[in-house]
């Protein structure tokens, strides 16, 4: 099921996700010694990981931390580089004392997919943050997703609607220049981890949070399957849940 918790504004939301999954990661510290996290990228995580990293409490040498998805081909360098992105987000604010496992999609990508999932297999993830995409994507599992591989990593091919996102929010100077393909952890592998943190502010997503909190459960609408999640908490603003029945 999805507990759907609405916020006043962006901050409210990064600081209160932050704070439910710093609290997650202290319960598996203190249950485990160690910690596994998947930490997520985009314009839906800015004020996220700004409240993460300056949590307390947590002692990131003891924090194997996977992220959802990187583009194929494209350099560390590029402004639009996840693994760049959480390196400058993620990595440096805390020191550099987390492991941080990233996807590298400069290589062979089936490379890449095969020493991923090996790194990832078997591992228990105690919370995973992540976001819904305009198309209701879930990392870049784009409609119509894979709810059927077991794979932890796959190659996708992105569709026109997740390419113009990320033109859209300024991430490359022209659509030609975002890339068609890239490796992202499966739907499978997400709905593995015991606490799953969304989180989904502005208007340009209040059809695909929509979709997912009340429509089909479908691959046509791949962040539905969350429906069916144990334990997935989604924080969106009210111009996300703005068309929401149920709000």
């Amino acid at each position: 099921m999805i507990d759907l918790r609405i916020v006043a504004d962006k901050d409210t939301l990064g600081r209160q996700a932050a704070k439910l999954g710093a609290d997650a990661i202290r319960a598996a510290l203190a249950k485990h010694g160690h910690a596994n996290i998947i930490v997520a990228t985009g314009a839906s995580q800015f004020e996220v990981l700004t409240h993460l990293v300056a949590a307390e409490g947590i002692d990131w040498s003891k924090i194997t931390a996977f992220h959802l998805d990187e583009y194929v081909g494209l350099s560390e360098e590029h402004p639009a580089s996840f693994r760049r992105y959480l390196r400058l987000r993620f990595v440096a604010p805390t020191g550099g004392k987390a492991e941080f496992i990233p996807v590298d999609g400069e290589g062979d990508p089936q490379a890449e997919t095969a020493r991923l999932n090996a790194l990832i297999a078997g591992k228990r993830i105690d919370v995973c943050f992540a976001g819904i995409g305009e198309n209701c994507h879930l990392a870049f599992n784009d409609p119509p997703a894979d709810f059927e591989t077991e794979q932890p990593y796959i190659v996708v091919t992105l569709d026109e609607a997740c390419r113009n996102q990320q033109f859209g929010e300024g991430w490359f100077p022209t659509f030609a220049d975002v890339p068609e393909r890239a490796i992202s952890m499966s739907v499978r592998q997400i709905m593995k981890s015991e606490l799953i943190i969304l989180s989904v502010p502005d208007e340009r997503k209040a059809k695909a949070a929509q979709a997912a909190v009340e429509g089909p459960v479908s691959p046509l609408y791949p962040a539905s399957i969350l429906q069916q999640h144990a334990n997935t908490v989604l924080f969106m603003d009210p111009p996300a849940a703005s068309l929401l029945k149920k709000a």
